[in-house]
């Protein structure tokens, strides 16, 4: 099944009590490396499950926490958006929550990846010190960024060119992991916006003309191209998929 319960990696800590997760699985037999991805702000919807899906075709055992298990985007983003900026908190628990039951399962390695996407993307910068491997695409940079990198392991990161929200980042967080000595691949987009490696526009459809406006969405080339690299990155540094 696709969905999963991982309430017992955070029974009796401060995890959420009924954190779910949504599983992609590759064909085949294994063990596979894991790869745990870290959801955008809009939660477990459409485009992160593709992305999920994306991942266990290219051969990794996927699993995609739930941050807003206990009660849904509106009530939960505010928490989870907190416990990002402050690096500790039931978010970063979850988070090891998932990647413990990765560990637990017969078909992984032992050799675990983080892939993030915008307030995921942020996240996997902030937990890359707990992972084999790393790849923020349009992550929000932790505000002590020099302090979050110590000790990350290797770092495939991508951001568009266009945009607002976060321009500078891309060189900001290659200099910092160059600075730690990070093995990396920092590449930023020209044509690109944020969200460019969803399939298609996703969030609340009110937001949705005013995300096109800024410059938000799909850009498939880029995607691609961003899509080869972290394939190409997590073949050298968690093991071969497939």
């Amino acid at each position: 099944m696709p969905e999963i319960d991982l309430s017992s990696y955070t029974r009796g800590g401060d995890g959420s009590p009924h954190l779910r997760g949504y599983v992609a699985r590759p064909e085949g037999e294994g063990p596979r490396p894991g790869v745990l991805v870290v959801h955008e702000a809009f939660g477990v919807d459409v485009e992160m499950r593709r992305h999920a899906d994306r991942l266990a075709r290219l051969g990794y055992l996927t699993v995609v926490p739930d941050l807003y298990s206990e009660g849904g985007m509106w009530r939960c983003v505010v928490g989870v958006m907190r416990s990002l900026s402050a690096g500790h908190g039931r978010a970063f628990t979850d988070i090891a929550a998932g990647r413990a039951w990765l560990l637990d399962q017969p078909g992984c390695t032992g050799r675990v990846g983080v892939v993030g996407f915008c307030m995921g993307g942020g996240f996997a910068i902030a937990t890359a010190s707990d992972f084999d491997a790393s790849a923020p695409n349009y992550g929000m940079l932790p505000k002590d960024l020099r302090t979050a990198v110590e000790g990350a392991c290797p770092t495939v990161a991508s951001y568009g060119a266009r945009d607002r929200s976060l321009r500078g980042a891309a060189p900001r967080l290659k200099a910092a992991l160059d600075e730690e000595g990070v093995v990396n691949d920092v590449k930023e987009y020209a044509d690109a916006g944020h969200s460019f490696m969803n399939e298609a526009p996703n969030g609340p459809r009110p937001l949705r003309v005013l995300l096109r406006a800024t410059g938000s969405g799909p850009v498939p080339e880029a995607a691609d191209d961003a899509w080869r690299r972290i394939d190409a990155f997590f073949t050298e540094h968690l093991g071969r998929a497939r």
